[in-house]
């Protein structure tokens, strides 16, 4: 196959980036100034933040699809900064920040050097959710006010929301038409998406807001002969020398304690913001890349540095803008370069149309953007994966809205933690385990697929470990997630495993989760939080398969056999094989049989007291069409050196060197095993996957890998099943 020539491949997608960046920048424009003036710094602040965003990022970034510029994570955190550090003087406040954003740059650039990209996963994902709940409810309740034409309306969050009432009674007093035109671009954009005219959707909804809120003042001026009825306070003033009235960040309070946490809580957000952006838009990607979010966040830093000196607001990739990108055809990061191109353009030549937008439209756009992150909808998901999630979800919206962004995340972490703790009962699985590494990973040789195994629990708090083993995958394979050893797996964990599986089946492979039949979980949600119970809580109990079990069922359909996905806590059969000797069985789970097979999972244990180890494995047995001398069959390795310390020493056959090496046959009645593993046996088993084989005399035991099989390794292990029951219904041996 002749190799893609990146250079021809860039100049063919060239049009359609252009146009992609051109959509974008539609979106982009209203939102910078929006953004900019929602944190009380000057409108072209946001837009220059999107500029320097596009430029840099696209030469520099790691992400493919992702746009970056102003986030409304930061509206918050950057209006209190201002208000803060200019102690009522705006202007110098915002000069103050300006300072901060270009150390918070610093932060985030040294963080990529760091490699600190996995950071995020240490936030809990309803903690996140709450979080960003509360960033829009700050939002929402501070713009509602400016949409109806009042800019003065004091206090903090909670009274803003408070005031909100008093303000619906009091704008058609004082700014009418402002407000009016406010109210009528919010209610145009809650109902933009039922309009079904595909040309009108050419056009994104915060830009028909921006070009009906222009027309609307041309209307007057033009035709009416009128002045425009809004305030010149409620319109946008853009400087008449751009690029002669850069200012000049302050960096008075370099040491201020007040000044140090605004650097941290920048940097915090910013962070987080774009860290769950890339995540996101990397599901959008035509192309199924994956992005390198370290070289995302050097980008970042070195972005918002830039910015910061020029006057900008820092830099985040935002989600929304994103979207509209893949969605009109943006495939590289040159979209992001002319997104930043076309929003120059704009500036320099639409200059005198910009400043005819009313504040009141902006603030609409705004007001919309802060409903869509707080929706009631939001917390209705949230409590459809769980009780508790919505709990943690609350605590950290009602706690970053009486305090700050950084406590509440902190309050979410700390209370997802402790909801950990009350659903699992054990303080000591937690803090026993917390600093162990609890993840296993290898590839198979005979099957060649990855295999992962995960112990005692895995939460936001370890997720880390789980993610680097799965990272160095290959989407194309196919990987085998084991949690049957581990006893807790918290919502994040469980979303960001959909996350894989959805990566891995863009690029063809395989990723399988089993392991989690015998947990428990409060909703039917596939996120929600899955717990191990004792034995005697689950026998009988009725709970929702696991993809694993509905895959059993299905394949127990084809095969027209029978399965049972209940607990067996004393499982019949299986006495009188070596195996079990030295161990204690727990349970059976899963079984799938007709009149000659039964095949199970089962729990059983090794040791006792300290040394106690819970192990799981996939058997099958099946009953003898003869009589069988008891023996053992295995792979020839250390593990076989147990056998001999039970009294069984290895039996050899001089004419089949190649078996004699490969496999480890022992029993008692040597003579008898002999006669019985003849020629066409022998070759059988050389010619067919290995597995642990047991003969009690009657039945045969035939045990997969030290661990649950997959759907495929358990088709594999009846495929041989049936052709070695076949293969002794023709022998000619006889026991004697």
């Amino acid at each position: 196959m002749a190799k893609k020539n990146p250079i021809g491949t860039f100049t063919k997608e060239l049009p359609q980036n252009i146009f992609a960046g051109f959509v974008v920048s539609l979106i982009a424009l209203p939102l910078g100034l929006g953004l900019a003036i929602a944190s009380d710094a000057p409108p072209l602040s946001g837009i220059i933040a999107a500029v320097v965003g596009g430029i840099i990022m696209a030469i520099f970034g790691g992400s493919n699809v992702t746009i970056a510029g102003p986030g409304n994570g930061l509206v918050i955190v950057l209006l209190s900064a201002i208000t803060t550090l200019g102690e009522g003087n705006l202007y110098e406040g915002y000069l103050l920040t300006l300072a901060a954003i270009i150390l918070s740059g610093g932060l985030l650039f040294l963080f990529g050097v760091l490699r600190l990209g996995a950071m995020s996963e240490f936030f809990p994902a309803s903690a996140l959710q709450g979080m960003l709940a509360a960033i829009g409810i700050g939002i929402l309740a501070k713009q509602f006010h400016v949409m109806l034409g009042l800019t003065s309306i004091p206090g903090g969050t909670v009274e803003q929301l408070l005031r909100i009432p008093d303000s619906l009674l009091l704008f058609l007093g004082i700014h009418p038409f402002a407000g009016v035109l406010g109210v009528a671009s919010l209610l145009f954009l809650f109902l933009y998406s039922r309009i079904r005219n595909p040309y009108f959707h050419l056009i994104p909804a915060p830009m028909w807001v921006v070009v009906g809120s222009i027309g609307i003042g041309y209307y007057y001026t033009l035709i009416l002969n009128k002045s425009v009825p809004i305030a010149p306070e409620l319109l946008i003033n853009i400087p008449n020398h751009l690029f002669s009235n850069l200012p000049h960040p302050n960096f008075d309070k370099l040491l201020d304690i007040n000044f140090i946490g605004i650097v941290f809580s920048i940097t915090l957000i910013t962070v987080i913001e774009s860290l769950l952006s890339i995540k996101a838009v990397d599901k959008l990607d035509p192309k199924k890349r994956r992005s390198n979010v370290n070289k995302d966040l050097r980008a970042l830093g070195l972005a918002s540095i830039v910015s910061g000196f020029l006057g900008g607001l820092n830099v985040v990739t935002v989600i929304a803008r994103s979207s509209v990108n893949t969605n009109n055809g943006g495939t590289n990061r040159s979209a992001n370069f002319f997104h930043a191109v076309f929003l120059v353009l704009f500036v320099v030549f639409l200059g005198d149309q910009i400043q005819r937008i009313p504040l009141t439209a902006l603030a609409a756009i705004l007001v919309f953007t802060g409903y869509k992150l707080s929706s009631p909808e939001a917390l209705l998901r949230i409590y459809k994966i769980g009780p508790e999630q919505a709990f943690i979800f609350l605590i950290t919206l009602f706690t970053t809205l009486f305090t700050s962004l950084i406590v509440g995340i902190a309050a979410g972490i700390l209370f997802t933690f402790i909801v950990h703790l009350i659903l699992r009962k054990s303080f000591f699985l937690f803090s026993l385990n917390i600093f162990k590494p609890n993840v296993l990973m290898y590839l198979e040789k005979q099957s060649g697929n990855y295999y992962v195994s995960v112990k005692n629990f895995s939460t936001f708090l370890n997720f880390f470990r789980l993610k680097n083993k799965l990272d160095q995958i290959p989407e194309s394979e196919h990987v085998i997630v084991d949690f049957s050893l581990c006893d807790f797996v918290d919502h994040t964990v469980m979303e960001g495993l959909y996350d894989y599986k959805l990566s891995f089946k863009r690029k063809s492979g395989i990723f399988e989760i089993i392991g989690l039949d015998i947990h428990a979980s409060e909703t039917q949600h596939p996120f929600a939080v899955r717990k191990s119970l004792p034995i005697n809580a689950l026998i009988g109990l009725q709970k929702t398969l696991s993809n694993r079990q509905k895959n059993l069922e299905k394949l127990a359909e084809k095969l027209k056999w029978t399965y049972e996905p209940k607990i067996e806590s004393d499982p019949e059969g299986i006495e009188n094989f070596l195996f079990f000797e030295s161990k204690t069985v727990n349970y059976s789970v899963n079984s799938l049989w007709n009149h000659q097979f039964n095949l199970f999972d089962l729990s059983f244990s090794e040791g006792a007291f300290i040394t106690k180890e819970d192990l799981k494995a996939t058997f099958l047995l099946f009953k003898s069409p003869k009589n069988l001398p008891v023996f053992v069959l295995d792979k020839e390795d250390f593990k076989t050196t147990l056998y001999q310390w039970a009294g069984f020493d290895d039996i050899n056959f001089k004419k089949h060197p190649d078996f004699s090496k490969r496999f480890h046959l022992s029993g008692n009645d040597r003579k008898a095993i002999i006669k019985f593993f003849h020629s066409e046996l022998i070759y059988f088993f050389e010619s067919h996957p290995v597995f642990h084989i047991e003969s009690n005399g009657t039945h045969l035991l035939i045990k997969g890998k030290d661990r649950l099989s997959s759907l495929q390794e358990i088709k594999i292990m009846l495929a041989f099943a049936k052709d070695l029951l076949a293969l002794l219904e023709h022998s000619e041996y006889r026991i004697i």
